[in-house]
């Protein structure tokens, strides 16, 4: 029975991407492009930057290791709200033609800040160690955050797509339920990966960071 359900709520997934792969294929590459600017805005820092950089990351690693027990209410709390937020924000201006460009935005400047993250670890650490320590930090909650935040984009980009198409008061009523709800669903999504990365990815991090 479980197999069965699980099997259909695949089937749902795939064909939601097969029917908006364009939509996914624009919002991806904005997505990635924000990860190579990252990266580049790293690699191509000043001195003076890097060490600034450089200083807060040893920072981190050594209030990580010094951390006896972390607040992880806390944490989460703070996860918490930073993803209602963003699930606000991709909703909100979905629901608005002029708004497009703020979720195209916010798309590209997560991008950046996970390619600057993923930089600066292996500029500091190593290709090995770097490596290592960004897939603790950022695999397990990203495996749900990015696919949930790439699909609310998408929501509103076929909403703003619908709305352009057809100025149908009643038809543009529905759209913006179907948006709404679909958010509703992402925000799910999003909530669960603020567990996942304080109560494992955290955990785990604390675990092994006394051996960077």
């Amino acid at each position: 029975m479980k197999r069965n359900k699980r099997i259909k709520f695949l089937e749902v997934i795939k064909e939601h991407v097969l029917n908006n792969k364009k939509e996914y294929a624009i919002i991806s590459l904005i997505f990635i492009i924000g990860i190579f600017l990252g990266v580049f805005f790293v690699n191509n820092m000043q001195e003076p930057q890097k060490q600034e950089v450089t200083t807060y990351f040893n920072g981190f690693i050594e209030k990580m290791k010094g951390t006896e027990n972390l607040n992880q209410m806390e944490l989460l709390k703070n996860s918490i709200g930073q993803n209602i937020v963003l699930a606000i924000v991709l909703w909100f201006f979905g629901t608005t033609v002029i708004g497009l460009p703020v979720v195209f935005g916010v798309v590209l400047y997560r991008g950046f800040c996970l390619g600057y993250t993923i930089a600066v670890c292996i500029n500091i650490m190593g290709l090995q160690q770097g490596t290592v320590f960004v897939l603790i930090l950022l695999l397990m909650q990203n495996i749900l955050f990015i696919p949930a935040m790439l699909a609310l984009a998408i929501s509103g980009f076929k909403l703003y797509k619908s709305i352009i198409k057809d100025r149908n008061k009643e038809n543009i009523k529905i759209e913006v339920v179907r948006h709404t709800l679909f958010s509703l669903i992402m925000l799910l999504i999003l909530l669960l990966s603020s567990i996942i990365e304080t109560f494992f990815s955290t955990s785990i991090l604390k675990g092994v960071i006394k051996y960077f």
